[in-house]
């Protein structure tokens, strides 16, 4: 991380006698010091920063190693009790803040997520269930696309217990269509019947 610091050029005016008067020695000092409490500041919200930042890591390992199906349910409690903080702390800390991974630019937001319930016990978490369900709707037949109660019964097979509703939230969330706005009609030529009534001269 950058060390932030005061120009020596300040600490220097103050130490030379008679060359600047005493309120503008006041005034150097104060904004010295004023600098130094920023400093001080910035450089405890990147230690902060770090921390979060390490427990996401440390929490999502399976996320990093292995992919968005295996990113896990989690809430800014599970950071804060792991870092020692307070909620509001996290919640302040990972505002509009992005973590550079092999996996590509992840807001840190994007790590906390409710979860999915598996039917076999446990849960998934929610973006890995979104990402499951576009997939599903990347892979469908688009003269047959599969309605949302469609996409239910076929998360179900995988162990995932999830309501229509929340399908549909979740499609919806990605911008994606209905199954009805979805359908692509395919063009296929018409037949023209042989006429058996020619004469060839």
């Amino acid at each position: 991380m950058p060390k932030l610091q005061v120009s020596n050029y300040f600490k220097q005016m103050l130490s030379k006698d008679g060359e600047i008067s005493g309120k503008e020695r006041e005034y150097i000092k104060d904004k010295i010091s004023s600098a130094a409490f920023l400093i001080k500041s910035i450089h405890q919200r990147q230690r902060t920063l770090y921390k979060v930042a390490e427990s996401i890591v440390k929490l999502q390992r399976e996320f990093f190693d292995r992919g968005i199906d295996h990113l896990r349910p989690l809430i800014l409690r599970d950071v804060a009790e792991d870092v020692c903080m307070h909620e509001a702390t996290i919640s302040r800390v990972t505002a509009n803040k992005y973590m550079h991974t092999p996996r590509g630019l992840f807001e840190l937001k994007y790590f906390f997520n409710s979860g999915v319930s598996r039917l076999s016990g446990g849960a998934v978490a929610s973006e890995s269930v979104k990402e499951r369900i576009r997939q599903i709707i990347k892979d469908e037949d688009p003269e047959k696309p599969y309605s949302d109660q469609a996409m239910v019964e076929k998360l179900r097979e995988e162990n995932i217990d999830i309501a229509r509703r929340t399908v549909t939230k979740y499609r919806e969330s990605q911008g994606i269509l209905s199954s009805n706005l979805r359908k692509k009609p395919v063009w296929r030529p018409k037949k023209h019947k042989e006429h058996s009534d020619l004469h060839f001269v």
